[in-house]
């Protein structure tokens, strides 16, 4: 069956996907390491998977940014990134409301996806995948190692025994994946993953996931230890496991048959909407220091003047990085971002947008769980990022471990600044200053 490959632009960069199976319920399928859209119809039992899948909902598929048929060479994604290509696809697709399917590497943008846009997604299918890619692997990843068997040996098919150990004997089945292999990601591009692997962990936003979850994993995983899938379902509420016999990691691997209709089942199962009035979300509150002495020493007047131009510099630097101005607080702003990169970036522009000024500014980052309340907003995150930006020093920009974890690939450096006990919270939060 020819599936029609279609384009579409996340930013500037252009990601390739596919639309198959029924009309509805809408299924995305995020991929794992690599992906190839069209190469992966050339395998029957990949071909077999994706048809059954497709038989019980609308199939949406997508090479993630750097892999297959969407854009390569744009540098290491990140999972801001990542996430706003999945909504990109389901805009594109038409998708108002989805089911998630992260597998391995997809996993964790689809929890952080599934954290910060509930109200797209109907649900979240997890299989062999992580939270914190540190400690999952089997066995534990030596970076330099892996980094030196990619330079030697990409687009043999030699890592066929690392993903599918059933399979590894079979000739046919080792040059299908070696072609797979140069098809979906080029050496450089593969090394710059396993590097941005190294750091993912979304355990923190783990309790933030509302909506109904199945997480399924192989007891014997070649490549992502079965402990991991526990502690994935252990960290969703409500969220059931179901572990399967066997030792490969590709699904369509093995018993796909009984993942298939373990999905269907979840997908069926489901209720048509969960009441959602808590998000993910990223807090960023700005304030002036010494805006009081400042005021004093220059007059109402002129710091009426000086405040709207304050006012105006990060307006324009949260309209630059999608933040969302709640309200101003005085001489200062909070504000929401659906990403913690962006909300970094952008509290680093406001840093240097104000001096001109002769403005100094300290700003504080934390990404949590946030209460919906009409036009304001509410939560301990929102607490947390005040406690934050309180212990931010002149022209800093602090964020908590929460928000380095989660930022893995962007490109931002921090210096580690130690534990911090917050007013209100019982334990305390390690805090990291953002390098400009």
């Amino acid at each position: 069956m020819a599936v029609e490959t279609r384009y579409v632009t996340s930013g500037e960069v252009f990601v390739a996907y596919q639309i198959s199976g029924q009309s509805a319920p809408d299924l995305l399928f995020a991929p794992g390491f690599v992906s190839h859209l069209e190469q992966a119809w050339e395998n029957p039992d990949g071909a077999r998977f994706l048809h059954g899948l497709g038989a019980f909902s609308r199939l949406i598929r997508f090479d993630k940014r750097g892999t297959g048929l969407s854009d390569r060479s744009v540098g290491i994604p990140h999972l801001d990134e990542r996430i706003d290509d999945i909504r990109a696809v389901l805009d594109a697709a038409g998708s108002k409301r989805a089911f998630l399917f992260g597998i391995s590497e997809g996993g964790p943008m689809s929890i952080l996806f599934a954290a910060t846009y509930p109200d797209r997604v109907a649900g979240l299918i997890l299989f062999g995948t992580y939270a914190c890619a540190v400690g999952a692997s089997v066995p534990q990843d030596d970076l330099a190692a892996a980094e030196r068997a990619v330079r030697e040996s990409w687009g043999t098919g030699k890592s066929l025994p690392g993903f599918a150990p059933s399979i590894a004997g079979d000739p046919a089945a080792v040059q299908y994946f070696a072609k797979s292999e140069r098809l979906s990601a080029s050496p450089s591009d593969v090394i710059n993953l396993l590097r941005m692997n190294r750091e993912i962990d979304v355990r923190h936003i783990l309790p933030a996931i509302r909506v109904p979850t199945l997480v399924v994993h192989r007891r014997d995983d070649v490549r992502v230890r079965s402990l991991a899938g526990r502690e994935l379902a252990a960290g969703i509420a409500n969220a059931r496991y179901v572990e399967l016999a066997g030792n490969d990691h590709i699904p369509w691997v093995q018993d796909q048959g009984l993942i298939v209709e373990e999905v269907r089942q979840f997908m069926g199962g489901a209720p048509d909407a969960v009441e959602i009035d808590r998000v993910l979300s990223t807090v960023l509150f700005t304030d002036i220091v010494d805006s009081t002495k400042r005021a004093v020493a220059v007059g109402d007047r002129q710091w009426r003047s000086t405040l709207e131009a304050h006012h105006a510099a990060v307006r324009s630097e949260l309209q630059r990085y999608r933040g969302r101005e709640v309200k101003t607080t005085g001489d200062g702003f909070l504000a929401l971002f659906d990403g913690p990169a962006r909300a970094v970036r952008c509290a680093q522009e406001i840093v240097r947008a104000v001096r001109p000024l002769d403005l100094e500014i300290r700003a504080g980052v934390h990404t949590g769980e946030i209460e919906m309340m009409g036009d304001d907003v509410g939560g301990i995150a929102v607490h947390i990022a005040a406690r934050v930006a309180q212990r931010a020093h002149a022209g800093e920009v602090l964020a908590s471990s929460t928000v380095k974890d989660l930022v893995a690939g962007a490109g931002l450096k921090f210096i580690e600044q130690g534990l911090a006990e917050l007013k209100g919270l019982d334990e305390a939060v390690r805090l990291f200053s953002a390098v400009a």
